[in-house]
């Protein structure tokens, strides 16, 4: 039954490649729906709660389409793979095109980078969330969660030029990582120390969230049914840890 599914599939796909037949772009669109799904879940985790994830699967939809259209079967490359870079990257082109921050977190974020300057500078140590909220009169999941969103949004406006877009062309390229330079290969052994030195700083749930969310690649809800926790738990220990985390780089750095 396996083979027959396969081969069916195959079938879809020559329809699609030679003669460009619509019923079966529906059908590829049917069938790689999963990974706009995926993709929604994991970027929606680092977002505020106004973000629609209606709209970002709009945006996914856009990028699973144009990987359809401009996929090259001749390629030694997976569509799977393909698509899911294309997806992201619509995604996250949307997102920043949008400017989807308030600007009333961008003032509320200045306010607490500026209060966690001015209690070190008193203290002459790292202060902790529950400083900074009684210096500010804000909740801590408020200043855990306005920290995490302007750090991403910091991430997407500098990662917007990162050349992976060719802007005239409108296409992508993608990076061939079985050839790394010994070069590239140092630099990522250290990034990696680093960030393990950094990851074993944190408590063990953090640590756990963290590895399952980024090296398991399972999403939130599926870590709480491993760790018997509510999502919304899960939820908040991966922003506690991310917030953690930045600062962490930042004395680093």
């Amino acid at each position: 039954m396996g083979q027959a599914s396969a081969c069916d599939e195959q079938e879809i796909w020559n329809r699609w490649i030679h003669s460009r037949d619509r019923e079966a772009a529906n059908m590829l669109i049917k069938r790689y729906m999963q990974l706009v799904s995926y993709h929604v879940q994991r970027i929606a985790a680092t977002l505020p709660k106004s973000v629609s994830r209606e709209d970002l699967k709009s945006l996914g939809m856009i990028g699973l389409y144009d990987a359809l259209e401009k996929f090259d079967h001749k390629r030694d490359l997976k569509f799977d793979t393909y698509a899911s870079f294309r997806i992201r990257g619509a995604i996250l082109d949307g997102l920043r095109k949008e400017d989807w921050l308030p600007r009333s977190t961008r003032e509320k974020a200045k306010k607490i980078e500026a209060a966690i300057e001015r209690l070190e500078q008193k203290y002459m140590r790292n202060v902790s969330v529950e400083e900074i909220g009684a210096e500010l009169g804000m909740s801590e999941e408020e200043i855990i969660s306005t920290v995490n969103e302007h750090f991403f949004a910091n991430i997407l406006s500098i990662d917007e030029h990162s050349g992976e877009e060719d802007r005239e062309g409108q296409s992508y390229s993608i990076k061939d990582t079985r050839t790394a330079t010994p070069e590239e290969n140092i630099v990522k052994g250290e990034t990696l120390e680093e960030m393990a030195n950094l990851i074993s700083q944190l408590n063990e749930k953090e640590q756990t969230v963290l590895s399952l969310f980024y090296r398991e690649e399972l999403t939130l809800t599926e870590i709480g049914h491993v760790m018997s926790l509510s999502t919304s738990r899960i939820s908040q220990i991966h922003s506690r840890a991310l917030f953690k985390l930045r600062k962490l780089l930042e004395k680093a750095g």
